[in-house]
């Protein structure tokens, strides 16, 4: 029996959105506007096995299993999405009109519909039909450059920047930018979202430092690379790490009171940038002589701006994130919750990922194939 969808809820109640398979950026996205209340139908191939990953950025959806190589199959989704809001989809350049579902093909049907297109390099340029992942789209805008230490190696962010944060976050904004245009024209359009052009984006503030001279274009000297004394990270006496961001004069006072290094003349002014080796240092001696949880308790309810940093596990156990239900555990994996909140419109709580194919009759059903049709279509393998 097939899952039942989420109750409507959430800004994007009412919102019919069709998405045609793919990894990573493109399931993300599809998560994000299906937590905000989106109805988000997924397009799977018959017999694909989930991966690890699935049962988190699968969720909330409706997943229908098609055989997309197929004439008929990727006509039985064409018809699905004559009644969608929108389509998003991860294929190369290209791949998608060879198909028979480019945009031309859908929005020549139906031309309200937003098309949202996720690729690492975007739908033209050099590189466009070059394979790639979140590293190499970070590497050639410079974010990677700017990660790591003075004289080492750069260090990737996981893949948060490249895939997620300027990749399927923001797809979805685009998604529902273009809708809004859509809603009040009558026209849609095609939504190009790069990996390359989301990460540099994401590099905005960083730019505008570097244009104003208050950013030097090597890893690990600036301000937010790791290396200022009082934003950074400290090991303590059980191996475990704190995170220090006192950057404003009065958090700084706190750090160094909170450290009892407030009559240490070398550290208790917060100094210029030759000052910071000695500085990171002597503070460096000092958490090293209490435990990551001794120091978080000995900075609560101060301004130094002191946190623990947390594994994943210990994230969901944090008084703050309890406080706010940022992590789901109950009724499937640990997860993160939707996001952002809303007054008037709240989001339902998620439900858990479907099993591929799961909703693939009721969905073209209700897209006009009539059962004689989707008979037909299972026999061949075309759906299932």
């Amino acid at each position: 029996m097939a899952a039942t969808p989420a109750p409507p809820g959430g800004p994007l109640a009412g919102v019919r959105i069709v998405e045609l398979g793919g990894i990573g950026p493109v399931p993300f996205a599809g998560m994000v506007l299906a937590g905000l209340g989106a109805e988000v139908i997924r397009i799977e191939r018959p017999g694909v096995r989930p991966g690890p990953a699935d049962t988190v950025l699968l969720r909330g959806r409706r997943s229908v299993a098609v055989d997309l190589k197929h004439p008929e199959g990727a006509a039985a989704v064409q018809r699905l999405t004559d009644s969608a809001d929108a389509v998003t989809e991860g294929f190369r350049p290209g791949v998608a009109e060879r198909l028979g579902l480019g945009p031309q093909d859908c929005l020549t049907r139906h031309p309200r519909l937003v098309y949202g297109r996720m690729t690492g390099w975007g739908q033209d340029g050099p590189l466009a039909q070059a394979p790639g992942h979140d590293i190499n789209y970070i590497g050639l805008t410079g974010v990677l450059h700017a990660i790591g230490p003075a004289g080492g190696d750069p260090v990737p962010p996981l893949n948060l920047v490249g895939d997620f944060g300027g990749g399927g976050m923001l797809l979805a904004l685009g998604v529902v930018s273009a809708l809004l245009h859509a809603r009040a024209t009558g026209t849609g359009q095609v939504v190009d979202a790069a990996m390359t052009d989301g990460s540099a984006l994401l590099l905005a503030m960083t730019h505008g430092f570097l244009a104003g001279g208050l950013w030097q274009d090597e890893p690990g000297v600036n301000i937010f690379s790791g290396c200022a004394p009082f934003y950074t990270t400290y090991r303590c006496a059980d191996g475990r790490h704190v995170a220090v961001g006192s950057i404003e004069p009065q958090f700084y006072a706190d750090l160094v009171r909170g450290l009892g290094l407030a009559d240490d003349a070398e550290c208790a002014v917060q100094g210029g940038q030759e000052a910071w080796p000695a500085v990171r240092r002597r503070f460096a001696e000092v958490f090293a002589t209490r435990t990551r949880d001794e120091w978080a308790e000995r900075f609560t309810g101060t301004q130094a701006c002191v946190t623990p940093v947390l594994s994943l596990t210990e994230a969901a156990e944090h008084p703050h994130n309890v406080a706010r239900g940022t992590f789901l555990d109950t009724d499937g994996p640990l997860r993160p919750a939707a996001a952002p909140r809303f007054s008037v419109t709240p989001a339902a709580s998620p439900v858990t990922a479907p099993k591929a194919g799961e909703d693939t009759r009721d969905v073209l059903a209700g897209a006009g194939l009539v059962p004689a049709e989707l008979d037909g279509l299972a026999e061949r393998g075309i759906i299932a």
